[in-house]
């Protein structure tokens, strides 16, 4: 009896399975992401937004109907639609305010208290985003783009990208509280520490101070002069980088220039335009 041959099946003849319970693999080359987040770096909605989206069968990828959320795509080759209307990238926005004090850094606050965005009402900002934050208290430069690889450059703590203070405390300072800062301060288990610290001028009872910071810890500033029981009484955040806060009046915004644009770009190099 002749035994029969197996056919080997053919990866060409399988169907993408597009839509089903398997995870896809992610592509091999270009810019690769899940198809939520891709919808948000398109400036299209949130990835909360997007996954909603995805499930309602509303999302389809080179024509094929997509419904799973952890689908990956590539930005560079994949065209992506929404009940049939392709979505492109929206063109890039980047916007510096001076935040006054008293606003705080979000959309929409539970408590109905004013935000940074109250000051951006002349502009489209459906999809633009602050790129880190200044507390309630805080004053000074606030970027603000839709450009989320720009922003995630800035923020990464790898590219020690500088920020400069001015900082008004209730204390005449010495020369070693400034030493003290940027040896590091221990505050609630965390070490605190300035790149630099600098007296800027005094009172009879107060000082201003200019720190700079290569990393964004939660009220760094604020945190790490207590740690040398000092009190913040202003902190105003005048310069990312090169770029500098300057004659901006106080809750006006304007858009960055080209050389600022590029500037920032060089500063965090794993910037892809950098």
């Amino acid at each position: 009896m002749k035994e029969k041959t197996r056919r080997p099946h053919s990866a060409q003849n399988r169907k993408p399975t597009i839509g089903s319970s398997r995870k896809p693999a992610p592509p091999s080359a270009g810019k690769r992401v899940t198809l939520p987040r891709a919808l948000s770096k398109l400036g299209y909605c949130s990835r909360t937004q997007a996954e909603e989206l995805i499930q309602a069968g509303r999302v389809s990828v080179n024509g094929s109907l997509v419904t799973d959320i952890e689908a990956w795509i590539d930005l560079d080759t994949g065209k992506i639609a929404v009940d049939g209307n392709s979505i492109a990238a929206e063109t890039p926005v980047y916007l510096i305010l001076n935040k006054p004090r008293g606003l705080v850094t979000t959309r929409h606050d539970p408590e109905g208290r004013p935000t940074v965005f109250d000051c951006l009402k002349g502009f489209d900002h459906a999809h633009l985003s602050p790129v880190g934050r200044l507390d309630k208290a805080s004053e000074g430069l606030l970027l603000f783009t839709n450009d989320t690889l720009f922003a995630n450059a800035l923020l990464d703590p790898e590219t020690h990208v500088p920020k400069t203070y001015h900082v008004q405390i209730d204390t005449l300072v010495d020369d070693e509280m400034l030493k003290s800062m940027t040896r590091g301060l221990d505050q609630d288990g965390e070490i605190l520490k300035a790149r630099r610290a600098i007296r800027l001028r005094e009172g009879d009872k107060n000082s201003w101070l200019e720190i700079e910071l290569d990393e964004g810890k939660n009220r760094h500033i604020r945190r790490m002069l207590e740690a040398l029981d000092i009190t913040t009484l202003r902190l105003i955040r005048v310069a990312i980088g090169n770029l500098v806060l300057g004659g901006l009046e106080k809750g006006n915004v304007r858009a960055l220039t080209e050389d600022e644009l590029r500037d920032l770009r060089m500063l965090s190099r794993r910037h892809p335009k950098a």
